[in-house]
């Protein structure tokens, strides 16, 4: 194995940087990453590249001046929030390409990783801004809630989305991937498109909804759990916090 050295950052995060090295990107974890979250992430994207999808290729996991870095292909190009922001009057295209990108996710099914319902069980147990009332309803609504094993990626949006000069797309960003309902899926990207349009997230979740032949009331019912389930992961900005409050009453659509 090679030695890989480090060259220019391409970003910055809480929990890792990540750097480019020749034809790879490094994603270098913070030195208190727990080796478990590391080992995970790349079992992860494993599992989802073997599906076919395009994902950036894992080629090493290792330990750079101490601290755990994945290495993966290096895939140069804008992502797709970029492109939509330079591109304004074609984010309608934009949104529709979003969501057969979402429904090729969902079309695939992943043996051997974690069931979204149990992940949000675990989230919303744990979340200590709502009292024992509010939790009750959203782990009623959450049990009453068909089981599903289609491929979730759990933060699908348009930043997660890499289109190369040459129009390949690429998906990233797998670390919160699990088996599950393709609805609550699509409800955690409209609230991450609600965040910047309420306007873009209800075209997109018209979009699905009409692709599917699904009931919009049956998304929306995923809101507040979804809701609950991002500020259990830790938000900091005031707008998200602010925007999920408002989803998180448990209501009935009509």
């Amino acid at each position: 194995m090679n030695e890989i050295k480090l060259g220019k950052k391409i970003s910055e995060g809480k929990t890792v940087d990540v750097y480019e090295s020749g034809d790879l990107a490094v994603k270098v974890f913070k030195p208190d990453a727990p080796k478990t979250v590391v080992f995970y992430e790349a079992f992860m994207d494993s599992k989802v590249e073997e599906t076919g999808l395009n994902v950036p290729k894992i080629k090493e996991v290792e330990l750079i001046d101490g601290k755990w870095a994945i290495a993966t292909e290096l895939i140069k190009g804008k992502t797709l929030a970029q492109i939509m922001q330079e591109e304004p009057e074609n984010c309608d295209g934009y949104l529709d390409d979003m969501v057969e990108l979402q429904l090729s996710i969902h079309a695939k099914k992943v043996t051997g990783i974690s069931k979204l319902k149990d992940k949000l069980r675990e989230e919303i147990e744990s979340l200590d801004v709502i009292d024992h009332i509010k939790r009750y309803d959203l782990l009623t609504r959450l049990d009453s809630t068909p089981k599903h094993v289609k491929l979730c990626h759990g933060n699908f949006g348009p930043e997660n989305i890499v289109v190369t000069d040459d129009n390949k797309v690429y998906i990233v960003d797998w670390i919160g991937a699990s088996a599950g309902n393709a609805s609550a899926d699509v409800a955690k990207t409209y609230l991450k498109l609600a965040l910047t349009s309420t306007e873009t997230a209800e075209k997109y979740l018209n979009l699905f909804c009409k692709k599917t032949n699904t009931a919009k009331t049956y998304v929306q019912e995923w809101l507040p759990i979804m809701a609950a389930s991002t500020l259990a992961k830790g938000v900091t900005s005031k707008e998200e916090k602010d925007l999920l409050f408002t989803w998180l009453d448990v209501v009935d659509y009509s």
